[in-house]
């Protein structure tokens, strides 16, 4: 059924938006194929037509359970910030079973790396470099974030500004993993093994700290249990560590209609991701 919705978005993206209003730079290689990827990893960039100063830059990391989706088919959020005056990236990123979660996570933290060192020729400010997903994508971008490591072994200070998180799963993937392990559910065994250690290495809620960079967190009112009470924990620990955020619970919305509301240009979370960004000195 997830799936399914998922090609019904990529579809639907195609026919509705397959040319560019604003700039599009599509498929530029962050990530040549080597042991941590089978193959190249690729980028899109959405910039303004005009550009007369360095622009705030919003990566997003795409959802689809560490198995499924694509970049492409959230070309719509990387034009609509463009039009919004930001720079928007789409990032890949290797999926289950070719990567587990830590893999994901590396390749991740390279394409950050590539924006870092690149998006300036593009209109993009690099000291203002924020990283937002949805549902898997949250996960990632919230573990690179609060997981100093991932930078590090890059030798690269954490270049993120802030993190904006949409119904984002595996907050606490120790915590579910437990629960399901119990239940013999073994569907996420490709992504974070069999082992609780790892679970809990790839569960972003303990690896908060002071210095993680504000967050913006949007939750729908109707998303999945676990993605629900993941994200109460995860929130509920921000204040221990002195992290700024705001947090929305999305009125009537669901898991996949979360993302899929950032079709409409005039959705007010447009103005909630701007005004966000904008507070970030």
């Amino acid at each position: 059924m997830r799936r399914s919705c998922f090609i019904l978005l990529s579809a639907a993206t195609a026919l509705l938006l397959s040319s560019c209003s604003v700039n599009c730079h599509k498929n530029i290689t962050y990530l040549t194929a080597d042991k941590a990827s089978q193959k190249d990893l690729k980028l899109d960039v959405f910039s303004p037509k005009k550009i007369e100063e360095k622009k705030d830059v919003f990566v997003f990391l795409h959802g689809g359970g560490w198995r499924h989706g694509k970049k492409s088919m959230y070309t719509f959020f990387g034009k609509r910030m463009a039009k919004k005056g930001v720079i928007g990236v789409n990032i890949s990123y290797p999926l289950s079973p070719d990567a587990d979660y830590d893999g994901m996570a590396e390749a991740s933290a390279h394409a950050i790396k590539w924006i870092k060192e690149n998006i300036s020729k593009y209109g993009g400010d690099p000291e203002r470099i924020f990283i937002s997903g949805h549902s898997a994508g949250g996960h990632l971008a919230a573990l690179i974030t609060v997981k100093q490591e991932y930078f590090q072994e890059l030798n690269l200070k954490d270049p993120v500004k802030g993190v904006i998180l949409i119904d984002a799963a595996g907050l606490d993937m120790y915590n579910y993993l437990k629960k399901q392990a119990d239940k013999g559910n073994t569907q996420y065994q490709s992504v974070f093994t069999t082992n609780p250690e790892n679970w809990k290495r790839g569960s972003p809620i303990y690896y908060l700290h002071e210095g993680v960079p504000p967050m913006l967190i949007f939750t729908g009112e109707k998303t999945y249990p676990n993605i629900k009470s993941s994200n109460k924990r995860f929130i509920n620990e921000l204040p221990q560590h002195s992290i700024k955020f705001e947090h929305k619970e999305i009125r009537r919305k669901h898991h996949i209609p979360m993302i899929f509301q950032f079709y409409n240009g005039r959705n007010p979370l447009y103005n909630d991701i701007l005004k966000f960004m904008a507070e970030q000195k």
